[in-house]
Formats: C-alpha cells, sequence, structure tokens
C-alpha cells in the first residue's frame, strides 16, 4: 500500500509542476487520455471540459512560472480505497485564482492516473 501511497503522490507532483510550468506534457502524463475536468458555472450549470481541450488552454496561456506568481501547492488528504482506486483533495494557486481540486485516481496498466477532476475556483 505505502507503494502505491508514493505512486500517487509523485502523480501529483507530475500534476502540481505541469500546473504551475503551464507544461502540457506534464499534465497529460497525470491525466487518463478519457479523464475530464468538471466545475459548476456562475449560471449554476455544470461544465465540462475535455481533458484535451484544458491541455490546449494550457498551451496557449502564459504559465504562473513565466508570470512569477507564487507557487504554493498542496495535498490535502489521499484516500486508497481498493487496489485500483484512489482520492485526493489538493489546494493550488494561480493567483488570482485558488483551487480545489478533487481529483480521482485509477490505477490502470499499473500506472496511477487521474481519471476525473472536479474544481472549485475562488477568485481574489
Amino acid at each position: 500500500m505505502s507503494d502505491d501511497i508514493k505512486q500517487i503522490e509523485a502523480v501529483l507532483q507530475t500534476y502540481f509542476d505541469g500546473l504551475y510550468e503551464g507544461d502540457a506534457g506534464k499534465l497529460a502524463a497525470a491525466f487518463h487520455e478519457t479523464a475530464d475536468l468538471r466545475s459548476v458555472a456562475a449560471d449554476g450549470s455544470l461544465a465540462v471540459l475535455p481533458r484535451g481541450t484544458w491541455l490546449e488552454g494550457v498551451k496557449s496561456r502564459p504559465s504562473a512560472k513565466a508570470q512569477g506568481l507564487e507557487r504554493k501547492d498542496w495535498v490535502v488528504s489521499i484516500d486508497r480505497s481498493g487496489p485500483t482506486t484512489a482520492f485526493a483533495k489538493v489546494q493550488c494557486q494561480i493567483p488570482p485564482r485558488y483551487f480545489t481540486d478533487y481529483l480521482s485516481l485509477a490505477k490502470v496498466g499499473g500506472a496511477w492516473k487521474v481519471v476525473a477532476k472536479t474544481f472549485h475556483t475562488d477568485t481574489r
């Protein structure tokens, strides 16, 4: 079990690094190719963003690192519910946006991947 937690933590670190650096390749490595991102839009509807669309957006915007923004990201909790499923709550920032992410992970083909992300954004 501890090896799985270490592998999950490594995926989460790749995710954090990819977000901060604006590195779509790192983000693609952390997310399963069928993953999507979900949040509640301002009008109360569910917004669903496919992984590929999100990665294209990451490629087209300046990274937090390139903008000299403060990096602050951390794992709040990891819950491994079985040998192939886990859930992580993480927090990160790309000021002025501050995120709480709920990441569902699955061990597919021997490797842990984020298979779904649901998130909330605070803008300050």
